[in-house]
């Protein structure tokens, strides 16, 4: 299985979800003036992606005809995750760094949970590559982020 398989925008449009993240590190590296704004854009484009996430689970929890609580209690997992990382700035801290790491390996270990549920519903081909590239463009890039950080 390859991601050719998956409809061009799916693919184009999935990888160019990766280029945020890469301006910010960008920006982070040629422009120190602008740090902070992207480390923070940086963040919560994480934790938005995080959430994304969450849904896809949830309406594959939703489709699978899923009664228990466990698929659900999965799904809202990354959006959870997402609001415990942004939550230091609502205290008035300003330490994206650790924030950074924790979505990024949160964004790291997401595909797993799409393998787990492709076992129980069929993905279309390709996704799991898809979603492998997808991950670990965006989870390494904010690794990178919250290295530069620290």
């Amino acid at each position: 299985m390859t991601a050719t398989a998956l409809p061009r925008p799916v693919v184009l449009l999935g990888l160019a979800g990766i280029l945020p993240q890469l301006l910010c590190l960008a920006v982070v590296v040629a422009l120190p003036e602008w740090r902070w704004v992207a480390l923070a854009a940086a963040c919560f484009y994480a934790a938005l992606i995080l959430s994304f996430l969450g849904g896809l689970w949830w309406m594959l929890a939703l489709l699978r005809g899923e009664r228990g609580w466990e698929p659900y209690l999965l799904a809202v997992a990354p959006s959870l995750a997402g609001w415990a990382a942004l939550l230091p700035w609502c205290f008035g801290l300003t330490w994206p760094g650790p924030s950074l790491a924790l979505l990024g390996c949160a964004l790291l270990a997401s595909p797993l949970v799409d393998r787990r549920l492709g076992r129980q519903l069929a993905l279309p081909a390709g996704w799991l590559r898809l979603r492998m590239m997808m991950a670990s463009g965006l989870g390494l890039t904010s690794l990178a982020l919250a290295l530069l950080f620290a």
